[in-house]
């Protein structure tokens, strides 16, 4: 049978992740053993909340190496795209409020090379929550049947620019990473599972894969 896993890094909202899936007729388990996760044949990374947090679960919960290792297809989703960069500086506080030495950044995965900033807003209101529309599609079997002026549902403040490795962008402001790639990793910015047909093709495409 075919082992589709959620990642369960203690910062997500797994069960709509979950219900995404399970309602596209497709079996589905969460869990955080690091055995399963290797054995899966497909990985959801999903994630809510801040990088800082969100790493030190991963850390402590020891999958780090786990999920740096896969080579099976993995999907991101929102703060679960923005682990998969080198760094981010969310959830670190201010160089003024700091303690002596503590670190500027969080260190992410670095499994896609790009680093997570705060979202150039340029006045607009943070977080940038609501429906936004992809102002471009790069060629990506996940984003088949996917184009620019597609809505899709956001939650966020911080963000990936854009790259060699993003695949689809959007406007809040500024220009930012969509959806970013490499190799068999993948991560949105915005939440499938809160974006309807069009969100639920992408997780199809992937599970498809």
């Amino acid at each position: 049978m075919v082992k589709n896993i959620i990642i369960d890094t203690g910062c997500a909202n797994l069960f709509s992740v979950e219900s995404a899936i399970k309602r596209l007729g497709y079996p589905v388990d969460i869990s955080d053993d690091p055995k399963i996760i290797s054995q899966a044949d497909k990985v959801f990374l999903p994630g809510v909340g801040n990088a800082r947090h969100a790493m030190k679960n991963i850390r402590q919960k020891h999958l780090e190496a786990t999920i740096k290792a896969l080579q099976q297809p993995v999907l991101g989703f929102c703060l679960g795209m923005q682990l998969m960069a080198e760094s981010s500086t969310e959830g670190v506080k201010p160089s003024t409020e700091g303690a002596a030495g503590e670190a500027r950044q969080v260190n992410g995965l670095n499994v896609i090379p790009t680093r997570i900033s705060p979202l150039q807003a340029r006045g607009k209101r943070l977080p940038h929550m609501g429906w936004n529309t992809l102002t471009s599609v790069t060629e990506h079997p996940v984003l088949t049947g996917i184009k620019p002026g597609d809505y899709f549902y956001f939650v966020h403040s911080f963000a990936a620019p854009v790259s060699e490795f993003t695949v689809a962008s959007c406007e809040y402001g500024s220009t930012f990473s969509a959806a970013i790639a490499k190799d068999n990793f993948i991560g949105c910015q915005f939440h499938p599972e809160r974006s309807g047909a069009l969100g639920r093709k992408i997780i199809e495409n992937f599970l498809e894969l």
